[in-house]
């Protein structure tokens, strides 16, 4: 089954050229050390899942590429044709002469209903081309106008014309030392509303990314695309095949449908964060070997100590001796990150040897679903993006609590004392609108610190 992937933005649009870049580079390897038949398996459900061809035989990427400025999208896709391996549709673009000024309103109440019917347009026309569509995975960043509040937008618009496709928002969290002033109103307005119409948020935090790059990476002057480079490769690192069951002979057809299968048993929880390891640059990487056992302790541990990369991990938090309903205040105060589900995805060389036991640990999970069903593992013995073996833990868990209640607190903070709130109010949005947002991003907050 096919993804159709929406670019939203001058950050969505330059995530998305580097993910599928990663993807086409990683399907067009010989992927380790298995077999010649799974390999070109792997590539068969891969090419289907994120490209088509045009008459002359070049892959086309699957996607939309939506922004408000004409100059991110044409060197985009400048920069897909001149790689000479895959390219985009030059004639699934939008884009105009006029920009969201930063602001949330100005792209979802006046750009969006503007130009609607043009870009699900430019959408219907790339589903017509999928013979099985999965869904739609949108990129988008929260911090400015066009990604956050067109993004938003175009989000509702896709899940009223195909209410039965699955739909994954691909959200990156802006830099805490802040990017635009009003980046937390942009944020809050987002996540409110995307709560409403997505069916998972898979969220990357840029402060984060850039130690990844600073500390892993070994980089030096660290650029918007080398930032751009380790989300699309932890991205790829889900997004391409696997087989999703124990004894499974064929690869996932339908990767989205799978993942909230796995990740998302209620409604109310819907936050989702992406580690990955091993992640480090080339040159370390030719030096470097990897036991399943070594990935698996250093990846439990991030779990449980809400580490997001492998340095720096906090090696004294424990989980909790005794079941949630039984904790003490004192104990339920911990560093410990409880998880709602999560799911392992495993590539490489024998990876029957990575040791699950520690993962399915009912100390690690909310009391309200059995760890046997919280915990799912995908695996492939194909290798992925260089790495002879690498883990990714998708996680629906208490993970982002923290940047989410300082987010919230920033806003209000601002929203208390007027701060730029005309702004939002000229272009449609109501004082009530950021009222209802704080309500349900609280109500989210409260949802979490139960578990």
């Amino acid at each position: 089954m096919s993804i159709v992937t929406v670019q939203l933005g001058q950050c969505g649009n330059q995530i998305g050229y580097e993910l599928l870049d990663v993807l086409y580079n990683d399907l067009s390897n010989k992927g380790g050390k298995c077999s010649a038949r799974e390999n070109a398996n792997y590539q068969a459900v891969c090419n289907e899942r994120f490209f088509n061809e045009d008459e002359s035989g070049v892959p086309l990427s699957r996607s939309v590429l939506i922004d408000m400025e004409p100059k991110v999208i044409s060197q985009t896709i400048l920069m897909a044709a001149e790689s000479g391996k895959w390219k985009y549709d030059h004639k699934s673009q939008f884009s105009q002469k006029q920009g969201s000024g930063n602001n949330w309103a100005n792209g979802y109440f006046v750009h969006g209903p503007k130009h609607k019917d043009l870009i699900m347009d430019l959408v219907r026309k790339q589903v017509e081309k999928c013979d099985r569509l999965a869904g739609f995975f949108t990129i988008m960043s929260m911090a400015g106008g066009t990604g956050s509040g067109m993004g938003t937008y175009v989000t509702q618009c896709l899940r009223d014309a195909y209410p039965d496709s699955f739909l994954l928002n691909q959200v990156i969290w802006p830099y805490g030392t802040g990017e635009v002033i009003v980046q937390n109103y942009n944020s809050i307005l987002t996540l409110s509303h995307l709560y409403h119409s997505s069916d998972a948020m898979l969220v990357h935090e840029n402060d984060i990314v850039h130690k990844i790059c600073s500390q892993q990476m070994n980089v030096k002057q660290i650029s918007f695309q080398d930032v751009n480079k380790v989300i699309a490769h932890q991205l790829g690192s889900v997004l391409q095949p696997a087989y999703t069951s124990e004894g499974a002979t064929r690869y996932s057809r339908n990767p989205l449908g799978e993942l909230m299968e796995s990740l998302v048993p209620h409604p109310e929880f819907k936050i989702l964060g992406l580690r990955n390891i091993p992640q480090m640059s080339e040159h370390s990487l030719a030096y470097s070997t990897f036991t399943w056992q070594g990935l698996a302790k250093h990846l439990r541990q991030m779990l449980i100590a809400n580490a997001k990369m492998e340095e720096g991990i906090n090696w004294q938090v424990r989980p909790p001796s005794r079941p949630t309903s039984e904790r003490t205040l004192h104990e339920s105060e911990l560093l410990f990150n409880t998880s709602l589900a999560n799911l392992i995805i495993l590539r490489g060389q024998d990876v029957q040897n990575f040791p699950l036991e520690g993962f399915r640990d009912p100390a690690l999970y909310t009391s309200w679903l059995p760890p046997d069903d919280a915990c799912s593992v995908w695996k492939t013995p194909r290798s992925f993006n260089k790495y002879d073996k690498s883990a990714a833990l998708v996680s629906n868990s208490q993970g982002l609590l923290k940047p989410l209640d300082a987010i919230i607190g920033k806003a209000w903070n601002m929203f208390a004392s007027k701060a730029y709130v005309h702004q939002y109010t000229k272009y449609g949005t109501e004082e009530e609108t950021f009222l209802e947002s704080f309500t349900t991003l609280e109500q989210v907050i409260a949802s979490y610190s139960s578990l």
